[in-house]
C-alpha cells in the first residue's frame, strides 16, 4: 500500500525547566517512562506523537477493547489510515495526518476514549486478503516459493502461546476461539478483557507502519502480570524495525522492561516536565533504583521478604512509607547507607528498621544514629504478643472482662513454659551469643595489615577480647530475670522462638499458624481494625 509516512528519527525532544532534553532512539530500542498519578504521562505521550506526526504510532491508556469480527470489510489502505488517524478517505497517510486530531482524537487527545478495534480488526482481514491473493498469484505461476505469513497468523502464534489454553481460529471473514482438544467454541466478541487486551495489542504493533515509534501508554492496562514481560518480549522481537515507547505507572513494569528508563516527577503546563534518568551506579540493581525513584514516598528498609508478615505490619504502621524488605538487618543497614551516600538518590528520604536481635543500648544508639531503627522486641512477629497487642486482637475477637483476661494469661504462661525448658533455653542462648560475637568481628578492622603476620596478630588480639562466657552469663541473667519477674515484654526482647506466634493464633483465636497469619495480613492489608494498627504503631519504633 502507498506509504509515505517519514521514517524513525534518532532523537525526540522534551521540554524541561532549563530547555529541551533529548532522547535517543532507533530501531529495537526500548524507552520506558515511569511516574506516579497526575504527573504528566498521558499528556507526555501526546507531546511525543504530537512531535513526530506519523512516525509516532500511539495507544491510548483510555482504549475501548469492544472486539467485533462482524465489521463491514474495507480496503488495506482505508482501514490502515482509519486505524492512524481517524481518517479513511486519504490514499497517502500524509494527506491523512492533519485529520487525526479530529477523526482519531476527536479533539481531546488525552482524554477520548479512544475506540479504533473496528479499524484494527479492518486492517487485519485485508491485510490476511491481500497476502492470500498474492500467495496464490505466485503458486499459480509456478513458483516454489514459501507463502508469505500473514499479520492474523503472527498474531495467533503469539497469542496462543501466551495462552495456551486457548486457540485462536480465524476464516476470511470471522475469529472465534476454542478451547484445545475439546469441541467448546466462542466467538471473540466474548473473549475475556484479558485475552481481547493481547489480541489488541499484538494488532496494534503488528500493523504499524515501517519504522515506527509505539508510544504505549499503560501498556499494563487489563494484563496479568505473569505475560506482561513475555508479551512485550515477542513484540519487540517481531517488530524490530519499530523503537517502543512505554509510559507506564507500573514500578514493577518499568523495572522488569529493558533499555532506559525514566522517572517523570512532574508536569507544568507549558508544557514542561521534570524527569529524572534511573542512574546505573547506586549501589542497587537498576529494577530497585527504578522502585526506589519512582515513589513519591520516603523509603522505608525491613527486614524480610515481599512475601513475609514482616512487610504487612511495616505497611500498615508506616502508611506513608514505601516498605521494600531486604532479607536481613546487615542488607537493611546496607541499604540505608548506599542511599544516603549516593548523590543520585539524596532527594529521596530513607530511613531503616531491623530486628532488635539481642542489640545492646550502644548498638541501638549507632543505628538510630546512621537512620536505622531498632525493635523493641527479638523479632517483628514478637510485637503481636506484647499485652497491648494481644490484649486489642483479643478483643477485636469479642473477649472482654474476665474472658480477656484469662486469654492473656494463658498466653502468658504458655510463652514462659515454652523457654521453661533447659534446652530451649541454652539454645536462646546460644543464638544470642552467637550473634555478638558476629557483630564483634564485623566491627574488626583489619586494612592496616601489611603482612600475612601482621595481619594474623590483629586478629588473635581481637579474638582475645571475644569473651563469649561472659556474653553467655549476661543473657542468661537477663532471661533469669524477665522470667523471675514475669516480664513478658523482657523476655520477648530476647527469645526468638519462631513458633511463639502459633502460641498467639491459639490463645487469642483459636485457630492455627496459618490461618492466623492469612488474617493478619488481610486486616492489616484492608485496614479493617484500626485499633490493632494503632496499637502496633504504639509499639513500634518512631522512625529516624
Amino acid at each position: 500500500m502507498p506509504n509515505d509516512s517519514p521514517k524513525l528519527p534518532p532523537v525526540f525532544s522534551i521540554p524541561d525547566t532549563d530547555g529541551f532534553h533529548q532522547y535517543s532512539i532507533s530501531p529495537g530500542t526500548t524507552t520506558t517512562f515511569c511516574g506516579a498519578n497526575g504527573s504528566g504521562k498521558t499528556r507526555l505521550a501526546v507531546y511525543i506523537e504530537e512531535q513526530l506526526g506519523l512516525v509516532a504510532h500511539r495507544v491510548s491508556a483510555h482504549r475501548a477493547l469492544s472486539l467485533n469480527p462482524s465489521v463491514p470489510k474495507i480496503s488495506e489502505q482505508e482501514a490502515l489510515s482509519g486505524l492512524r488517524t481517524g481518517y479513511t478517505k486519504s490514499h497517502r497517510d500524509g494527506d491523512a495526518l492533519p485529520y487525526r486530531l479530529g477523526h482519531r482524537w476527536g479533539g481531546q487527545r488525552a482524554t477520548l476514549l479512544l475506540n479504533d478495534y473496528d479499524y484494527l480488526v479492518q486492517a487485519l482481514f485485508a491485510e490476511q486478503a491481500n497476502t492470500a491473493l498474492q500467495s496464490h498469484q505466485v503458486l499459480r505461476s509456478g513458483s516454489s516459493a514459501a507463502a508469505e505469513p500473514t499479520k492474523f497468523e503472527q498474531l495467533s502464534e503469539i497469542w496462543e502461546n501466551l495462552l495456551p489454553h486457548r486457540k485462536l481460529e480465524i476464516t476470511g471473514d470471522d475469529i472465534n476461539v476454542r478451547l484445545p482438544g475439546t469441541e467448546a467454541i466462542y466467538p471473540a466478541s466474548e473473549m475475556s478483557d484479558g485475552e481481547r487486551a493481547v489480541f489488541y495489542l499484538l494488532g496494534q504493533t503488528l500493523v504499524a507502519a515501517e519504522g515506527s515509534l509505539l508510544v504505549i501508554d499503560e501498556p499494563e492496562l487489563h494484563l496479568h502480570p505473569s505475560i506482561m514481560t513475555l508479551l512485550w518480549d515477542k513484540l519487540a522481537a517481531a517488530r524490530p524495525d519499530c523503537a517502543f515507547v512505554f509510559i507506564t505507572h507500573s514500578l514493577e513494569f518499568a523495572a522488569a522492561r529493558p533499555g532506559k528508563k525514566y522517572i517523570v516527577r512532574e508536569y507544568r503546563p507549558g508544557p514542561a516536565w521534570t524527569i529524572d534518568p534511573v542512574p546505573k551506579d547506586t549501589g542497587f540493581s537498576e529494577e530497585f533504583a527504578t522502585l526506589i525513584l519512582g515513589s513519591r514516598r520516603p523509603v522505608l528498609f525491613v527486614e524480610g521478604t515481599a512475601s513475609s508478615l514482616d512487610r504487612t505490619i511495616y505497611g500498615a504502621c508506616y502508611p506513608d512509607h514505601l516498605v521494600l524488605p531486604r532479607a536481613s538487618c546487615e542488607a537493611v543497614i546496607h541499604a540505608v547507607a548506599s542511599m544516603r551516600s549516593n548523590a543520585a538518590l539524596t532527594r529521596v528520604e530513607c530511613c531503616g528498621i531491623v530486628d532488635g536481635d539481642h542489640r545492646s543500648d550502644e548498638e541501638v544508639r549507632r543505628l538510630r544514629e546512621r537512620g536505622i531503627a531498632v525493635l523493641p522486641v527479638a523479632e517483628v512477629e514478637n510485637v503481636v504478643l506484647l499485652p497491648p497487642v494481644s490484649r486489642t486482637i483479643a478483643a477485636h475477637e469479642g473477649y472482654y472482662g474476665d474472658s480477656l483476661d484469662a486469654r492473656l494469661n494463658h498466653l502468658r504462661q504458655a510463652v514462659f513454659q515454652s523457654i521453661a525448658s533447659d534446652n530451649e533455653r541454652c539454645a536462646t542462648i546460644l543464638r544470642y551469643v552467637a550473634r555478638q560475637v558476629d557483630r564483634q568481628l564485623k566491627r574488626i578492622d583489619l586494612g592496616a595489615a601489611t603482612s600475612v603476620e601482621e595481619l594474623d596478630a590483629m586478629c588473635a588480639r581481637n579474638a582475645e577480647k571475644l569473651d563469649v562466657r561472659a556474653l553467655a552469663s549476661d543473657a542468661e541473667h537477663r532471661m533469669a530475670n524477665a522470667i523471675t519477674n514475669d516480664d513478658l515484654p523482657g523476655l520477648l526482647a530476647y527469645y526468638d522462638n519462631k513458633g511463639l506466634l502459633a502460641l498467639a493464633a491459639r490463645h487469642l483465636k483459636d485457630t492455627s499458624l496459618k490461618s492466623f497469619k492469612a488474617w493478619l495480613e488481610r486486616i492489616l492489608r484492608q485496614r479493617t481494625a484500626p485499633r490493632l494498627i494503632t496499637a502496633l504503631q504504639n509499639a513500634l519504633p518512631k522512625l529516624p
